[in-house]
This record gives C-alpha cells, structure tokens and sequence, in this order.
C-alpha cells in the first residue's frame, strides 16, 4: 500500500478516527509504531521523532490491534505480569488498577482460554494501559464484540480521554460506530489523505423545517433570501440558532402551519460519500 505524504495531528484527549475500509489504514499504524519506515516524513509522538527516537518515543504509545495475542493457557493476570516486565515501574497495584479500570476484575485469574472476544479486547487494552501511555492506537477495535461490548468499549475509551487526556487513535471502517464513539474523523482513500472533520459541531447553522403547504413554504423561504433545500417531508434552512425564534414567529404570521424544527447535521455517513464520491468506495475497498 503507497501512502501519500499527509499531516495530521491527535490532541490531547481527543478521540480521533480513520475510515475507509482497505484506503491505507492499517498501513498508517504500522508507520505510528515504527513497523514500517516511511520514505518520506516523520511521525511526531508528544514532542518526539518516532525514527530518531524510537524508544523514548514508542514508550508513550499504547496499541491494541484488530484481535489481541495473550498466552492462552494463562490467566489474565499472569499476562499482563509478563507485559508489566518489558517496563520499568509498573507495580502489582497499577497491574490491578487497570485490571479495575477495563473491569475485569472478576474474571482476571482465570485462564484467557475461557475468555470470549470482548473480555481479550478489555485484557489487550490492560495491557496498552499499563504504562500510562499518552496515545492509544486501537485498529478495528469493535470487531468481533455485540451490541453490548460495543458500548461498553466505546463508553470506557471516552472516559480515559476526558478523564486521564488520553489521546485515541482509532482504526475503523464503521461510521456508524465512529460517529458515536470520536471527535474528529480522517479519511483516507487509496492512501491519501483527503480530509478530516470535526464530528461534533455543537453550533449547527442548519435546521429542519416541517411546514405546510409545502409550496407556500418553499416560496416563502426563497422570497426571504434563506437557503434551504428539500430533505425527506421538509426543507433543511441555513439559519443561526438565534434566529430561530424569529424564524417561528415570521412563519406564524404568514399563516404556515409550522409542524416541526430541530437542527439538522448530516450523518457521518452522508459526509464520507460527499468526500469520497460515493462510487470510488468500492475501488478504495479493493486494495
């Protein structure tokens, strides 16, 4: 996979996705960890050059890939004591504060042979904690769990963002999931980074409008300057939060019977397809 030379930056305490399905991903985090060299450019981690200081550098990170690897035929405990001797100053009591953390508490001295998938994943993710990284690299993080892991992951991986400025970088291919689960979104398509995007905008400047008679509404829209376009059983209107109220009130002295406005923000779906073309999906998918 050829990546094209891009810039992004994670935040601090931001969750933060990549989307497009087979678009580069995967290459991307084998070069954030220092898997593959990039031929050109530089991956910075709190300051640090991955490739002129990899050790101090990589200490930072934590990664969590698609399927975590554990000793089977240990307990949770045991693996994550072995992970613990690869780093300085990890005690028995962080061991059991992240193990509280990822809430396994009740299960983390039994053998990972008797784990299902959700419980590997909160174990893989112990195990990118203990050293209290600073960046945490999760590829295809969700896959595998049901409805219930899901949110339960996604509602843990919010926490340790807010509380603990743990800086998230998620691998996915799931807009659903990454509309509810991150901040911004980065999307690559056939290795080229071409946009990233705030997820949540809490100043929409866009509502929908239910009126009717439809076409007195559409007119009246137009005769007033607003932009506006048909969506589902109304329009979507351009409008500042502030101007709602007199919005209401001008709808109601002309006589339009106002049936329903709420703010209006396209899914993160809709907004892939407008940065992706829509149809170049399916060749981004196949490589």
């Amino acid at each position: 996979m050829f990546i094209k030379p891009c810039v992004s930056r994670v935040s601090k305490g931001c969750l933060y996705a990549h989307a497009a399905n087979g678009a580069g991903k995967t290459t991307t985090i084998r070069m954030m960890t220092g898997l593959m060299h990039p031929t050109e450019g530089t991956v910075i981690i709190d300051g640090l050059s991955l490739q002129e200081q990899y050790e101090e550098a990589i200490s930072k990170v934590g990664v969590v890939v698609e399927n975590p690897e554990m000793y089977k035929f240990m307990s949770g405990y045991k693996n994550l004591l072995h992970f613990a001797r690869m780093h300085k100053n990890i005690t028995k009591e962080r061991i059991q504060e992240v193990v509280r953390q990822v809430g396994l508490e009740n299960r983390i001295y039994e053998k990972v042979s008797t784990y299902s998938l959700g419980m590997r994943q909160r174990l893989g993710l112990a195990q990118a904690l203990l050293h209290r990284p600073k960046f945490l690299i999760l590829d295809e993080p969700t896959n595998g769990l049901d409805p219930a892991g899901i949110r339960e992951f996604r509602t843990y991986l919010r926490k340790i963002a807010t509380e603990d400025g743990v800086s998230v970088f998620v691998s996915s291919h799931l807009l659903s999931e990454i509309e509810l689960m991150c901040d911004r979104v980065a999307v690559i398509q056939n290795g080229k980074l071409i946009d990233i995007r705030e997820i949540r905008n809490e100043s929409a400047s866009f509502y929908y409008v239910e009126a009717q008679p439809k076409e007195q509404v559409a007119a009246y829209l137009a005769q007033h300057n607003y932009n506006f376009m048909a969506e589902q059983q109304g329009y979507v209107v351009e409008m500042s939060k502030e101007d709602v109220p007199a919005f209401i009130g001008q709808f109601v002295q002309a006589n339009l019977q106002l049936f329903a406005i709420q703010p209006y923000q396209k899914t993160l779906e809709d907004q892939f397809l407008e940065m992706t073309g829509g149809g170049q999906i399916a060749e981004a998918n196949s490589k």
